[in-house]
C-alpha cells in the first residue's frame, strides 16, 4: 500500500507530489523538531534542519526527542529519527549555529523557512530579512504553554521587527501582541493575560501540549502556501488555546 495512501480524499495526487518536492528549512530544532515529523508524515519528503544544540534532559518535555538522544546533537538526531520514518526522504541535518554567512546557502532552494530559532541573537531577524530579499515566506511558530501561536511573514511585506527592533525579551512582545490583539477583538485569554505576569520574572516555559498544535497549525500553512490557498500573515496569526477561561 502506498504510503500516503490515506491522504488521498484530502490531498490530490498533484497536491501530494507538489509536498514531496518543496524543500523546507527548519531553523531551530526544538519546537522544530515536533514541527518536522508532523511535516514528513503528510508527505513533506525534503527538509533542511539546522540547530547546533544539544538534547538535554528538559528538551524531553516538549521537543521530539528520548533519553538515549540526551546529550547528542538534536539536529543529528532529528534527521535520524525521521530517516526511520521515511529512509526515502531527502533530510539534510547541519550542527551549527546559524549565522549571517550559512544563512546564505542554508535558503538556497528552500521554498518555505520555518524560524525557530530562540531570541539569544539578531540572527532570527536576519532570517526573516534574508527570506524576504529571496521571496520565501516565513513560519513563526511559538509554544505558550497552553497556547499556540503561529504568524507567518510574506516576502516584502510587514515583519516581526516591527513588533520591536531588539531581541530583548522578543518572547514576552509576542505575547503581549496576542493578548492586547486578543482582547481587542473580543477574545479575551485570560489565563495568558495572568501568566504573562510571571513571564515577566522568568523566561517564557513550554508545554507539549502547544508544541504538538502549532505543528498542526504549521504544517496546515505550508500546505495552503504551496498549493496556492488563502494565508493569514501578519500581523495576522494563528492562535489556538486549549485553556477554557471560566466565566
Amino acid at each position: 500500500m502506498d504510503r500516503y495512501n490515506g491522504n488521498k480524499i484530502y490531498i490530490s495526487q498533484d497536491e501530494q507530489e507538489k509536498m514531496q518536492q518543496t524543500r523546507i528549512l527548519i531553523a531551530g530544532a526544538g519546537i522544530g523538531s515536533v514541527i518536522a515529523e508532523c511535516a514528513l508524515r503528510i508527505g513533506f519528503e525534503d527538509l533542511v534542519i539546522v540547530d547546533s544544540g544539544k538534547v538535554t534532559e528538559e528538551s524531553l518535555s516538549c521537543q521530539n526527542y528520548t533519553k538515549t538522544d540526551i546529550g547528542k546533537f538534536k539536529a543529528e538526531r532529528l534527521a535520524k529519527r525521521l530517516l526511520r520514518i521515511n529512509p526515502n526522504a531527502k533530510i539534510q541535518f547541519h550542527n551549527i549555529e546559524a549565522d549571517r554567512e550559512n544563512l546564505q546557502w542554508l535558503v538556497k532552494d528552500v521554498k518555505i523557512a520555518i524560524n525557530a530559532l530562540g531570541f539569544k541573537t539578531d540572527i532570527p531577524f536576519v532570517l526573516d530579512e534574508l527570506c524576504s530579499a529571496k521571496r520565501i515566506p516565513v513560519l513563526h511558530p511559538y509554544n505558550f504553554g497552553w497556547g499556540a501561536f503561529l504568524t507567518i511573514t510574506k516576502p516584502g511585506s510587514y515583519k516581526l521587527s516591527e513588533l520591536s527592533s531588539t531581541k530583548e525579551n522578543f518572547d514576552l512582545v509576542l505575547a503581549e501582541y496576542v493578548s492586547r490583539y486578543c482582547t481587542f477583538w473580543n477574545m479575551p485569554n485570560r489565563w495568558m493575560d495572568r501568566i504573562i505576569d510571571t513571564y515577566k520574572q522568568y523566561s517564557i516555559s513550554e508545554l507539549s501540549i502547544a508544541s504538538w498544535v502549532v505543528a498542526g497549525h504549521c504544517v496546515n500553512v505550508m500546505f495552503d502556501i504551496i498549493t496556492g490557498k488563502e494565508v493569514k500573515y501578519f500581523p495576522k496569526f494563528y492562535f489556538s488555546s486549549l485553556r477554557g477561561d471560566p466565566a
